[in-house]
């Protein structure tokens, strides 16, 4: 049986953990051409993993290449273009998140790969963690009750990336839409992927980037920085309602007067609340209020989760198992953010209307 043949377009810091992924799969495919508009970052990474072929235009790559998957990790802004030419060419697709820039984009690619017949997976590593597992063995035998509330956060001190993640033309927004998209999607996930209904937001950018680039332990460049102007907010708290009465209160910042960097989604049922973290149970237990600690690793492993996500597509694309994390998904998340953004703007809450 000849090897799938797999293609990546888009070379940055995401990327890698993608290549990563399938380089875990050797045996059953070949990563055998890269796309990036820098056509000499592209050469580099081709030469790093041993890639024969590098393009500058995904079209063309698409054109030329019969892939069989595609791994589309550029900035978000290029998402659709680059999931779209993907899907039309014959290939299925993992697109990072955020899915889109927004959600008529994120439709617009669901509506293609549904009419392409291919599979289109979204970037939520955060479902393919052991954190992620227990909550949900947790959920399902019981133990927690009926979810009803969740405190999900991912608050960095002073961790603007910089570059065009501060650049609202390509990142399509700040913390909320890079670092929230993972603990609201996380949260959601644990709860049931239960239908979003409502959202209220507020945004702030009252830090801005040039605080962060004091700090030493900063990510982030000047205001401006290679061509990128800062415009997106630096913190974003929101609260999330869904159609089983389950709601999210949510906190993103890239830069935020606090004393260290952290994250954490805790869910709270009937029966017991749970604290992803470290995956301690908080319950009654013969009259007495207790915590629950397990043995064993609970975390998320940065480097082996996306071997898993990796994995998982790669057996999805070939129809072995269903997709864990599908483009209906991505559109819910695009959903979430637009009517938190729109929220933030008016100063009232946005419903959220059902997915077509």
């Amino acid at each position: 049986m000849s090897k799938l043949k797999v293609g990546i377009i888009g070379t940055g810091g995401i990327s890698h953990c993608h290549m990563d992924g399938y380089k875990q799969l050797t045996d059953i495919l070949d990563v055998v051409a890269v796309c990036d508009i820098d056509v000499e970052k592209a050469k580099w990474y081709a030469e790093k993993y041993d890639v024969p072929r590098v393009y500058a235009d995904y079209n063309e790559m698409m054109a030329k290449e019969e892939l069989d998957c595609v791994s589309v990790c550029t900035w978000n802004s290029a998402h659709k273009g680059a999931t779209i030419a993907a899907l039309r060419g014959g290939a299925n697709v993992i697109c990072e998140k955020p899915m889109a820039m927004n959600t008529e984009e994120a439709e617009e690619m669901r509506a293609v790969a549904k009419e392409t017949g291919k599979l289109l997976q979204v970037g939520f590593v955060r479902r393919f963690g052991a954190d992620a597992a227990r909550m949900c063995q947790l959920r399902d035998g019981g133990e927690i009750g009926d979810v009803y509330y969740a405190k999900a956060t991912y608050l960095r001190k002073d961790g603007c990336p910089g570059g065009w993640f501060g650049d609202k033309a390509y990142s399509g927004g700040g913390p909320l839409i890079d670092l929230g998209v993972h603990v609201i999607d996380l949260a959601r996930y644990i709860a049931g992927c239960p239908k979003p209904v409502s959202a209220y937001g507020v945004t702030f950018n009252n830090l801005g980037c040039n605080r962060a680039a004091a700090s030493e332990s900063a990510w982030a460049g000047p205001d401006k920085k290679d061509g990128y102007e800062y415009t997106v907010e630096d913190f974003a708290t929101a609260l999330i309602r869904f159609d089983n009465g389950f709601t999210i209160s949510v906190e993103a910042s890239f830069n935020l007067n606090i004393d260290h960097d952290c994250g954490s989604v805790e869910l709270f049922g009937t029966k017991a609340g749970v604290n992803l973290n470290n995956g301690d149970m908080y319950t009654t237990m013969a009259g007495k209020y207790t915590k629950v600690s397990t043995y064993g690793y609970q975390g998320f492993d940065f480097v082996k989760d996306f071997w898993k996500e990796i994995a998982e597509f790669v057996d999805a694309s070939q129809g072995k198992i269903p997709c864990r994390a599908t483009a209906e998904d991505g559109v819910w998340l695009m959903k979430i953010l637009d009517a938190v953004y729109e929220s933030a703007r008016t100063g009232k809450s946005v419903d959220i209307t059902p997915i077509a």
